[in-house]
Protein backbone atom coordinates (compact mmCIF):
# COMPACT_ATOMS: atom_id res chain seq x y z
CA UNK A 1 0.00 0.00 0.00
CA UNK A 2 1.55 3.35 -0.79
CA UNK A 3 1.46 6.43 1.54
CA UNK A 4 -1.17 8.45 -0.36
CA UNK A 5 -3.72 5.34 0.00
CA UNK A 6 -5.41 6.84 2.86
CA UNK A 7 -5.96 10.56 1.09
CA UNK A 8 -9.26 11.58 0.43
CA UNK A 9 -10.31 11.83 -3.52
CA UNK A 10 -9.77 15.42 -4.86
CA UNK A 11 -9.21 17.62 -7.80
CA UNK A 12 -5.26 17.04 -8.44
CA UNK A 13 -4.01 19.29 -11.38
CA UNK A 14 -0.51 18.13 -10.58
CA UNK A 15 -1.45 14.17 -11.00
CA UNK A 16 0.39 14.37 -7.13
CA UNK A 17 -2.12 14.15 -5.16
CA UNK A 18 -2.85 10.37 -5.49
CA UNK A 19 -0.97 7.50 -7.82
CA UNK A 20 -2.39 7.10 -11.48
CA UNK A 21 -2.09 3.55 -12.61
CA UNK A 22 -2.59 2.83 -15.72
CA UNK A 23 -6.24 1.64 -16.71
CA UNK A 24 -7.89 0.13 -19.89
CA UNK A 25 -11.07 1.97 -21.22
CA UNK A 26 -13.42 -0.87 -19.68
CA UNK A 27 -11.79 0.60 -16.42
CA UNK A 28 -12.99 4.35 -17.13
CA UNK A 29 -16.28 3.70 -18.64
CA UNK A 30 -18.53 3.23 -14.87
CA UNK A 31 -17.39 6.07 -13.65
CA UNK A 32 -16.90 8.45 -17.12
CA UNK A 33 -20.47 6.94 -17.72
CA UNK A 34 -21.65 8.34 -14.91
CA UNK A 35 -19.80 11.72 -15.12
CA UNK A 36 -20.83 12.06 -18.83
CA UNK A 37 -24.61 11.33 -17.76
CA UNK A 38 -24.73 14.02 -15.09
CA UNK A 39 -23.15 16.21 -17.22
CA UNK A 40 -25.93 15.58 -20.25
CA UNK A 41 -28.34 16.06 -17.16
CA UNK A 42 -27.05 19.68 -16.00
CA UNK A 43 -27.31 20.70 -19.94
CA UNK A 44 -31.15 19.40 -20.02
CA UNK A 45 -31.61 21.41 -16.92
CA UNK A 46 -29.47 24.34 -17.65
CA UNK A 47 -31.09 24.20 -21.33
CA UNK A 48 -34.58 24.56 -19.88
CA UNK A 49 -34.60 26.32 -17.51
CA UNK A 50 -32.23 28.99 -18.06
CA UNK A 51 -29.78 27.75 -15.12
CA UNK A 52 -25.66 27.98 -15.42
CA UNK A 53 -24.33 24.87 -16.57
CA UNK A 54 -21.91 24.57 -13.98
CA UNK A 55 -23.79 25.42 -10.96
CA UNK A 56 -26.08 22.41 -12.48
CA UNK A 57 -23.22 19.84 -13.08
CA UNK A 58 -22.18 20.69 -9.53
CA UNK A 59 -25.28 20.28 -7.98
CA UNK A 60 -26.17 17.02 -9.65
CA UNK A 61 -22.68 15.97 -8.87
CA UNK A 62 -23.46 16.29 -5.19
CA UNK A 63 -26.37 14.39 -5.46
CA UNK A 64 -24.79 11.64 -6.45
CA UNK A 65 -22.07 11.83 -4.23
CA UNK A 66 -23.02 8.36 -2.66
CA UNK A 67 -21.45 6.62 -5.75
CA UNK A 68 -17.78 8.14 -5.15
CA UNK A 69 -17.33 5.19 -2.67
CA UNK A 70 -17.83 2.76 -5.18
CA UNK A 71 -13.87 1.77 -6.40
CA UNK A 72 -15.56 1.01 -9.75
CA UNK A 73 -16.05 4.48 -9.98
CA UNK A 74 -12.59 5.79 -9.14
CA UNK A 75 -10.26 5.55 -12.70
CA UNK A 76 -13.63 7.09 -15.01
CA UNK A 77 -13.85 9.92 -11.97
CA UNK A 78 -10.71 10.62 -12.17
CA UNK A 79 -9.93 10.26 -15.68
CA UNK A 80 -12.79 13.64 -16.13
CA UNK A 81 -11.69 15.69 -13.05
CA UNK A 82 -8.60 15.53 -13.79
CA UNK A 83 -7.34 15.14 -17.56
CA UNK A 84 -10.77 16.44 -18.89
CA UNK A 85 -10.33 19.56 -16.59
CA UNK A 86 -7.07 20.40 -17.90
CA UNK A 87 -8.08 19.82 -21.33
CA UNK A 88 -10.86 22.30 -20.93
CA UNK A 89 -9.08 24.83 -19.14
CA UNK A 90 -6.38 24.92 -22.43
CA UNK A 91 -9.33 24.88 -24.96
CA UNK A 92 -10.86 27.68 -22.96
CA UNK A 93 -7.79 30.02 -23.66
CA UNK A 94 -10.11 29.80 -27.16
CA UNK A 95 -12.85 32.10 -25.34
CA UNK A 96 -9.72 34.77 -24.89
CA UNK A 97 -7.41 37.01 -26.17
CA UNK A 98 -3.93 38.64 -24.96
CA UNK A 99 -5.58 41.62 -25.37
CA UNK A 100 -8.39 40.61 -22.38
CA UNK A 101 -5.12 39.40 -20.29
CA UNK A 102 -3.39 42.67 -20.67
CA UNK A 103 -6.30 44.86 -20.07
CA UNK A 104 -6.82 43.64 -16.35
CA UNK A 105 -3.69 46.00 -15.83
CA UNK A 106 -0.62 45.17 -13.86
CA UNK A 107 -2.63 46.46 -10.48
CA UNK A 108 -4.57 43.37 -11.08
CA UNK A 109 -1.70 41.35 -11.27
CA UNK A 110 -0.33 43.25 -7.67
CA UNK A 111 -3.41 42.58 -6.63
CA UNK A 112 -3.41 39.09 -6.91
CA UNK A 113 -0.68 38.72 -5.57
CA UNK A 114 -1.12 40.36 -2.13
CA UNK A 115 -4.20 38.90 -2.06
CA UNK A 116 -2.06 35.47 -2.15
CA UNK A 117 0.58 36.20 -0.17
CA UNK A 118 -1.95 38.06 2.57
CA UNK A 119 -3.94 35.13 2.51
CA UNK A 120 -1.08 32.75 3.23
CA UNK A 121 -0.03 34.79 5.94
CA UNK A 122 -3.43 34.62 7.55
CA UNK A 123 -3.44 30.74 8.02
CA UNK A 124 -0.38 31.21 9.88
CA UNK A 125 -1.18 33.43 12.40
CA UNK A 126 -4.56 31.56 12.92
CA UNK A 127 -2.68 28.22 13.49
CA UNK A 128 -0.47 29.63 15.32
CA UNK A 129 -2.92 31.39 17.41
CA UNK A 130 -5.00 28.31 17.91
CA UNK A 131 -1.71 26.12 18.64
CA UNK A 132 -1.87 24.20 15.63
CA UNK A 133 1.95 25.61 13.92
CA UNK A 134 2.51 27.32 11.69
CA UNK A 135 3.63 24.76 9.17
CA UNK A 136 -0.12 23.46 9.30
CA UNK A 137 -1.20 27.05 8.94
CA UNK A 138 1.46 27.44 5.82
CA UNK A 139 -0.15 24.21 4.53
CA UNK A 140 -3.53 25.25 5.18
CA UNK A 141 -3.20 29.19 3.96
CA UNK A 142 -1.27 27.97 0.89
CA UNK A 143 -3.81 25.61 -0.31
CA UNK A 144 -6.51 28.76 0.13
CA UNK A 145 -4.50 31.36 -1.70
CA UNK A 146 -3.29 29.19 -4.13
CA UNK A 147 -5.05 26.23 -6.05
CA UNK A 148 -6.85 24.19 -3.19
CA UNK A 149 -5.87 20.32 -3.36
CA UNK A 150 -3.18 20.39 -5.71
CA UNK A 151 -1.11 23.46 -3.75
CA UNK A 152 -1.53 21.42 -0.36
CA UNK A 153 0.30 18.13 -1.80
CA UNK A 154 3.30 20.59 -3.19
CA UNK A 155 3.58 22.36 0.45
CA UNK A 156 3.48 19.19 2.61
CA UNK A 157 6.13 17.88 0.01
CA UNK A 158 8.42 20.93 0.45
CA UNK A 159 7.35 20.97 4.22
CA UNK A 160 8.34 17.71 4.97
CA UNK A 161 6.80 14.38 6.68
CA UNK A 162 8.04 15.90 10.09
CA UNK A 163 6.07 19.14 9.82
CA UNK A 164 2.67 18.11 7.23
CA UNK A 165 2.26 14.88 8.55
CA UNK A 166 -0.16 12.74 6.35
CA UNK A 167 -2.70 13.14 8.91
CA UNK A 168 -2.86 16.48 8.66
CA UNK A 169 -2.46 16.80 5.18
CA UNK A 170 -5.73 14.40 4.72
CA UNK A 171 -7.78 16.47 6.87
CA UNK A 172 -6.26 19.85 4.88
CA UNK A 173 -7.55 18.00 2.01
CA UNK A 174 -10.93 16.95 2.69
CA UNK A 175 -12.08 20.69 4.37
CA UNK A 176 -10.46 22.20 1.46
CA UNK A 177 -12.54 20.07 -0.76
CA UNK A 178 -15.66 20.97 1.07
CA UNK A 179 -15.27 24.76 0.83
CA UNK A 180 -14.05 24.75 -2.47
CA UNK A 181 -17.49 23.00 -3.34
CA UNK A 182 -19.29 25.49 -0.80
CA UNK A 183 -17.54 28.52 -2.53
CA UNK A 184 -18.41 28.06 -5.91
CA UNK A 185 -22.04 27.11 -4.73
CA UNK A 186 -22.45 30.72 -2.80
CA UNK A 187 -20.01 32.91 -3.86
CA UNK A 188 -21.84 33.68 -7.41
CA UNK A 189 -24.87 34.25 -5.24
CA UNK A 190 -23.31 36.83 -3.23
CA UNK A 191 -21.89 38.54 -6.93
CA UNK A 192 -25.43 38.38 -8.00
CA UNK A 193 -26.61 40.10 -4.65
CA UNK A 194 -23.63 42.97 -4.69
CA UNK A 195 -24.99 43.55 -8.50
CA UNK A 196 -20.78 43.12 -9.46
CA UNK A 197 -20.18 43.66 -13.22
CA UNK A 198 -18.74 41.01 -14.98
CA UNK A 199 -15.14 42.03 -14.42
CA UNK A 200 -15.34 42.63 -11.03
CA UNK A 201 -17.19 39.38 -10.35
CA UNK A 202 -15.12 37.68 -12.66
CA UNK A 203 -12.12 39.00 -10.22
CA UNK A 204 -13.63 38.79 -7.25
CA UNK A 205 -14.39 34.57 -8.02
CA UNK A 206 -11.07 33.87 -9.44
CA UNK A 207 -9.24 35.15 -7.01
CA UNK A 208 -10.52 33.85 -3.85
CA UNK A 209 -12.39 30.00 -4.78
CA UNK A 210 -9.99 26.99 -4.14
CA UNK A 211 -9.74 24.63 -6.43
CA UNK A 212 -9.81 25.43 -10.63
CA UNK A 213 -12.62 23.69 -11.09
CA UNK A 214 -14.47 24.99 -8.61
CA UNK A 215 -13.16 28.95 -9.81
CA UNK A 216 -14.06 28.51 -13.20
CA UNK A 217 -17.08 26.76 -13.00
CA UNK A 218 -18.86 29.60 -10.68
CA UNK A 219 -17.02 32.64 -13.47
CA UNK A 220 -18.98 30.97 -16.21
CA UNK A 221 -22.42 30.31 -13.89
CA UNK A 222 -22.15 33.81 -13.33
CA UNK A 223 -21.50 34.80 -16.90
CA UNK A 224 -19.06 34.04 -20.12
CA UNK A 225 -17.68 37.39 -19.44
CA UNK A 226 -16.74 36.72 -15.92
CA UNK A 227 -15.91 33.69 -16.73
CA UNK A 228 -12.81 34.65 -19.00
CA UNK A 229 -11.62 36.83 -16.05
CA UNK A 230 -11.62 34.26 -13.56
CA UNK A 231 -9.96 31.84 -15.79
CA UNK A 232 -7.48 34.14 -15.99
CA UNK A 233 -6.84 35.22 -12.93
CA UNK A 234 -7.14 31.58 -11.70
CA UNK A 235 -4.48 30.30 -13.39
CA UNK A 236 -2.33 33.43 -12.90
CA UNK A 237 -2.76 31.97 -8.98
CA UNK A 238 -1.80 28.43 -10.02
CA UNK A 239 1.15 29.90 -11.82
CA UNK A 240 2.55 31.75 -8.61
CA UNK A 241 2.72 28.08 -7.07
CA UNK A 242 6.41 27.69 -7.89
CA UNK A 243 7.35 31.16 -6.17
CA UNK A 244 5.30 30.46 -2.91
CA UNK A 245 7.16 27.04 -3.14
CA UNK A 246 10.89 29.17 -2.50
CA UNK A 247 9.66 31.27 -0.48
CA UNK A 248 8.30 28.87 1.75
CA UNK A 249 11.88 26.41 1.49
CA UNK A 250 13.53 30.14 2.37
CA UNK A 251 11.62 29.72 5.55
CA UNK A 252 11.36 25.97 5.77
CA UNK A 253 15.01 24.35 5.43
CA UNK A 254 14.42 20.53 3.61
CA UNK A 255 14.68 18.12 6.16
CA UNK A 256 16.51 16.12 4.02
CA UNK A 257 18.39 18.51 2.37
CA UNK A 258 16.95 18.14 -1.15
CA UNK A 259 15.58 20.50 -3.23
CA UNK A 260 11.84 20.27 -4.39
CA UNK A 261 11.30 21.92 -7.44
CA UNK A 262 7.46 22.41 -9.37
CA UNK A 263 7.26 23.65 -13.09
CA UNK A 264 4.78 25.45 -14.68
CA UNK A 265 2.13 22.95 -15.20
CA UNK A 266 1.42 22.35 -19.12
CA UNK A 267 -2.12 23.23 -18.76
CA UNK A 268 -1.27 26.75 -17.73
CA UNK A 269 0.87 26.86 -20.56
CA UNK A 270 -1.46 25.76 -22.58
CA UNK A 271 -4.38 28.22 -21.94
CA UNK A 272 -2.48 30.93 -22.70
CA UNK A 273 -1.04 29.83 -26.11
CA UNK A 274 -4.45 29.11 -27.14
CA UNK A 275 -5.34 32.62 -26.23
CA UNK A 276 -1.86 34.33 -28.00
CA UNK A 277 -3.12 31.95 -31.04
CA UNK A 278 -6.66 33.38 -30.63
CA UNK A 279 -5.37 37.01 -30.42
CA UNK A 280 -3.74 36.73 -33.80
CA UNK A 281 -7.17 36.12 -35.78
CA UNK A 282 -5.82 33.21 -37.35
CA UNK A 283 -8.46 30.65 -35.89
CA UNK A 284 -11.52 30.19 -38.08
CA UNK A 285 -14.54 31.40 -36.48
CA UNK A 286 -16.52 27.59 -36.33
CA UNK A 287 -13.35 26.13 -35.06
CA UNK A 288 -13.46 28.62 -32.20
CA UNK A 289 -17.10 28.04 -31.53
CA UNK A 290 -15.87 24.26 -31.37
CA UNK A 291 -13.33 25.19 -28.91
CA UNK A 292 -15.77 26.79 -26.66
CA UNK A 293 -18.40 24.18 -26.80
CA UNK A 294 -16.28 21.35 -26.24
CA UNK A 295 -14.69 23.43 -23.12
CA UNK A 296 -17.67 23.92 -21.71
CA UNK A 297 -18.49 20.32 -21.93
CA UNK A 298 -15.22 19.24 -20.55
CA UNK A 299 -15.48 21.63 -17.86
CA UNK A 300 -18.97 20.54 -16.78
CA UNK A 301 -18.07 16.82 -16.79
CA UNK A 302 -15.30 17.96 -14.79
CA UNK A 303 -17.36 19.40 -12.11
CA UNK A 304 -19.51 16.79 -12.07
CA UNK A 305 -17.17 14.73 -11.61
CA UNK A 306 -15.26 16.35 -8.77
CA UNK A 307 -18.94 16.74 -7.25
CA UNK A 308 -19.11 13.41 -7.03
CA UNK A 309 -15.52 12.57 -5.86
CA UNK A 310 -15.91 15.45 -3.02
CA UNK A 311 -15.11 13.40 0.46
CA UNK A 312 -18.19 15.89 1.97
CA UNK A 313 -18.83 12.76 4.66
CA UNK A 314 -15.50 12.51 5.96
CA UNK A 315 -15.88 16.19 7.02
CA UNK A 316 -17.78 15.40 9.96
CA UNK A 317 -14.76 13.28 11.62
CA UNK A 318 -12.56 16.35 11.52
CA UNK A 319 -11.79 18.84 14.33
CA UNK A 320 -13.14 22.44 14.49
CA UNK A 321 -9.84 23.87 14.81
CA UNK A 322 -8.31 22.96 11.15
CA UNK A 323 -11.72 24.34 9.70
CA UNK A 324 -11.55 27.33 11.50
CA UNK A 325 -7.85 27.75 9.74
CA UNK A 326 -8.92 27.09 6.02
CA UNK A 327 -12.47 29.00 6.83
CA UNK A 328 -10.68 32.28 8.42
CA UNK A 329 -8.45 32.24 5.51
CA UNK A 330 -11.23 31.76 2.47
CA UNK A 331 -12.73 34.51 4.39
CA UNK A 332 -9.58 36.88 4.06
CA UNK A 333 -9.39 35.91 0.43
CA UNK A 334 -12.97 36.75 -0.42
CA UNK A 335 -12.87 40.09 1.99
CA UNK A 336 -9.64 40.80 -0.09
CA UNK A 337 -10.86 39.63 -3.58
CA UNK A 338 -14.29 41.24 -3.09
CA UNK A 339 -12.53 44.69 -2.28
CA UNK A 340 -9.76 43.86 -5.24
CA UNK A 341 -12.72 44.31 -7.39
CA UNK A 342 -14.34 47.29 -6.04
CA UNK A 343 -11.33 49.30 -6.42
CA UNK A 344 -9.77 48.14 -9.34
CA UNK A 345 -12.35 47.23 -12.32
Amino acid sequence: MTRYATLPLAADLYNDLEPSPKSSWRDLMPGLTVAVLATMAAAFVADHYGAPLTLMALLIGLALNFLGADPRMAPGLGFASKSLLRWGIVLAGARITLGQIVGLGPGTLLAVIAILLVTLASGVIIARALGLGRAFGTLAGGAVAICGASAAMALATTLGEKRANQAQLALVLVVISAASATAMFLYPSLAHQLGLTDRQAGFMLGASIHDVAQALGAGYSYSDGAGQIAAIVKLTRVALLAPVLALVAAFFRPEDGKKTGITLPWFVVGFFAFAGINSLGIIPSVASRGAQDIATACLACAVAATGIRAPMSSLLETGIKPILVIVTASLVALALSLAGAMVLL
